[in-house]
């Protein structure tokens, strides 16, 4: 009997001295788990970076870029952008990763900074030294804030201001005052990801679909928008500029774009989703007089055809697949040094 006491106790004994290794090894990956779902779930850095806003836009170009290959085709640029990028070594195509831009409506829209200012954040590869150098050489002043450079550079009769917020984080803004870059410089100290960002990605993120590599939120219609409505390629869309929209497209080997009304109502989503339905049968229409022989014209009847509007609740929803072909098509039909070669020289 003794032995068999002795026996319990050295297997109790062998238990924890295994057992409770073991079960703290269990505990750590369940919390770090636990830390990956909720990361997953978050707003992404660059966005919690921003300031207060009217909506955001956010592109996580590295993935883009992956599934793509963006960065290998020819790209026309200006003299002043070649410059840039002879100083600085960015090529943005290949060295940016992600970008997320607030969007400001200004209280005077005919005023001297136009009806709508921007907040910018990017993320990606740069040469912190040959950047400076280069935001030095352009800027008209300099200024200080938390240990921070801030650079103001004159474009089109706004002041941009630049800073340099880390190793692979650049903030920028062209608002009237300081208070917005000072406001991403204070984000960055305090650690993006201890921060949920600003009232409109706290209010609005949970709304993006996951695995989303670009997205926009709040009154997205805002550069769009002409007369007070929201226009796109030409067409004026049923809704006022100032409507709530969340905007997604996520690309495995096709893109999906969605783009959802918050409507006060059901019966306004009701009408919101009639009238896109009647854009869509109109515009499906004016695309079958395009000659057949039109790779951009075929590419956008079949990005037609994909594309459907439906009402969900208080919820207008448009959504449209397209090919990376179909891409391809529609952005081959305009070449950018088309308009470059034609423009006066200054």
């Amino acid at each position: 009997m003794p032995a068999n006491k002795a026996s319990e106790r050295a297997l109790r004994h062998a238990f924890r001295q295994r057992g409770i290794p073991a079960l703290i090894v269990l505990a750590l990956l369940a919390a770090l788990a636990f830390a990956l779902v909720l990361r997953a779930k978050a707003p992404p850095e660059a966005a919690r970076l921003l300031p207060e806003s009217d909506a955001i836009f956010y592109v996580h170009l590295k993935p883009l870029r992956t599934a793509t290959h963006f960065d290998q085709s020819p790209v026309a640029r200006s003299a002043d952008f070649q410059h840039f990028i002879d100083a600085t070594g960015i090529t943005p195509e290949r060295d940016l990763d992600a970008v997320a831009f607030a969007l400001h409506r200004m209280p005077d829209p005919r005023g001297p900074n136009g009806p709508i200012a921007y907040s910018e954040v990017f993320v990606g590869k740069f040469d912190g030294v040959k950047l400076a150098n280069y935001l030095a050489s352009i800027a008209t002043a300099r200024e200080n804030y938390a240990g921070h450079d801030i650079f103001l550079i004159p474009i089109e009769g706004r002041i941009l201001r630049v800073a340099q917020l880390g190793y692979e984080t650049i903030a920028a803004s062209n608002m009237p005052t300081a208070e917005q870059i000072h406001s991403m410089i204070d984000r960055f100290r305090a650690s993006a990801l201890s921060s949920p960002g600003s009232s409109l990605l706290a209010a609005r993120y949970h709304e993006v679909p996951l695995l989303s590599q670009a997205w926009g939120i709040g009154h997205i219609g805002l550069p769009l928008s002409q007369n007070g409505r929201i226009a796109l390629f030409g067409l004026e869309l049923p809704l006022p500029e100032d409507t709530d929209l969340v905007a997604s497209l996520r690309f495995t080997t096709s893109a999906h774009v969605r783009i959802e009304e918050l409507a006060p109502t059901a019966s306004d989503a009701a009408t919101t989703t009639d009238a896109l339905n009647t854009l869509l049968n109109i515009t499906r229409g004016l695309s079958t007089a395009a000659p057949l022989t039109d790779p951009s014209a075929n590419a956008m009847r079949e990005i037609l055809a994909s594309a459907k509007a439906e009402q969900k609740d208080t919820r207008a929803i448009l959504s449209a697949n397209a090919t990376l072909e179909q891409l391809k098509a529609l952005t081959s039909a305009h070449n950018p040094g088309d308009a470059l070669s034609s423009s006066p020289a200054h």
